[in-house]
């Protein structure tokens, strides 16, 4: 195969940051890594504007939609490709299509398409964000949708294809998250009251991630900690935090940053990302963009137009995270959390060759490789 590779003045691989090294590419894989000294001269090199970095591709494990298209909507393999082209300007190389509750006809329809969709749009599973939520914590999902669960839900929602079912604990019988995690499905907790003692029952079941952190959940009290102090307790799980300067204040993501669960950075991105777009429909329900932001008429939030790299400049400038460690939460997090962090979520030999080289300055993306394949940004 044709070897190319590509140099940095810096490279996080996601464990640390290198300085003056190359990617050598090999396919749709990394063959090596290392000093741009020990480059065979018999390689092209792809030489990266001073002070660049190249990193990970970008991994956001929720994603509603991209480029005008609302996944709900559209829940075809070619909405999934539309939305990936959408967030892959970004420098996002693999991601969730996430559905927002709905029929379980749309979840049977989602769940087909993620199943005919090429491996190459870098979609690695269904995301199912509901239906079996809080009714007291619906946010912008349909409370019609929404319904507690039964044992003969879980068959649906333990289907090959789906990676990530966000749940409230209280809201599905004991021992239901347990016969998911089972089947190798991860389990979040969102939209929910649960209780501290609740979300702790739910953790011992398997439960490992924690859906935009902060919103649509109980909030943090002296007497009843609920499902966030649980959370930023255990080194076993993972906290998406959306970091747009909307949905959670500053304070609150340094504080949870404290905490011992390991971060992870999501966009909750709406159709207006990458799209034309400023508003759109969801459940008959017209949105718009506000922002970085979305909101219905009434302010409820709803989902971003936050893209990925943004994410991770917000991390840095609003929360003084070194850059390294923000690419990480953009990358090597959610890769760990997925269970994929064998094949991506690093810059090392024998990984798919998925990366984002970034302009330090303001975090904005230079070029994108999927799979070895170099895309540069509009």
């Amino acid at each position: 195969m044709n070897r190319r590779a590509v140099y940095a003045d810096f490279i996080f691989d996601g464990h640390e940051t290198r300085h003056h090294c190359a990617v050598v590419l090999e396919g749709d894989r990394i063959a090596w890594v290392g000093s741009h000294k020990d480059l065979d001269s018999a390689v092209k090199v792809r030489v990266l504007p001073p002070g660049s970095w190249l990193a990970p591709g970008f991994i956001d494990l929720q994603v509603n939609g991209g480029g005008d298209v609302l996944f709900n909507d559209e829940p075809t393999p070619a909405a999934i490709a539309t939305i990936a082209a959408a967030h892959r300007r970004f420098g996002t190389t693999s991601f969730l299509p996430t559905l927002i509750s709905d029929t379980p006809d749309k979840m049977r329809a989602a769940l087909g398409a993620m199943r005919r969709v090429p491996g190459s749009t870098g979609a690695l599973g269904l995301h199912l964000e509901g239906p079996h939520l809080s009714p007291e914590k619906p946010g912008v999902h349909d409370p019609a949708m929404i319904r507690p669960a039964r044992w003969n839900d879980a068959e649906l929602l333990s289907s090959p294809g789906i990676s990530l079912v966000t749940l409230a604990p209280e809201r599905v019988p004991a021992g239901f998250i347990k016969a998911l995690v089972s089947k190798g499905i991860r389990i979040s907790l969102g939209h929910s009251m649960a209780t501290y003692a609740q979300t702790k029952a739910a953790i011992g079941e398997g439960l490992t991630g924690f859906t935009h952190l902060f919103n649509a959940m109980r909030p943090l009290a002296s007497r009843e900690p609920g499902p966030i102090a649980a959370a930023l307790e255990s080194a076993e799980t993972w906290i998406g935090l959306i970091v747009d300067g909307a949905h959670v204040a500053a304070p609150m993501l340094r504080l949870a940053l404290r905490g011992a669960a390991r971060p992870m950075l999501v966009t909750d991105a709406m159709p207006p990302l990458g799209g034309r777009g400023k508003t759109f429909t969801l459940h008959g329900k017209e949105l718009a963009v506000q922002g970085s932001h979305c909101e219905g008429s009434d302010g409820t939030l709803a989902g971003t137009a936050l893209d990925m790299a943004s994410a991770v400049r917000n991390c840095v400038q609003w929360l003084d995270v070194p850059l390294a460690t923000a690419l990480g939460y953009a990358s090597t997090e959610p890769a760990r959390f997925l269970g994929v962090a064998d094949r991506i979520g690093r810059l090392a030999t024998g990984y798919r060759a998925d990366m984002v080289a970034i302009d330090p300055v303001d975090v904005r993306v230079l070029e994108t490789w999927v799979a070895g394949t170099p895309e540069t940004p509009d």
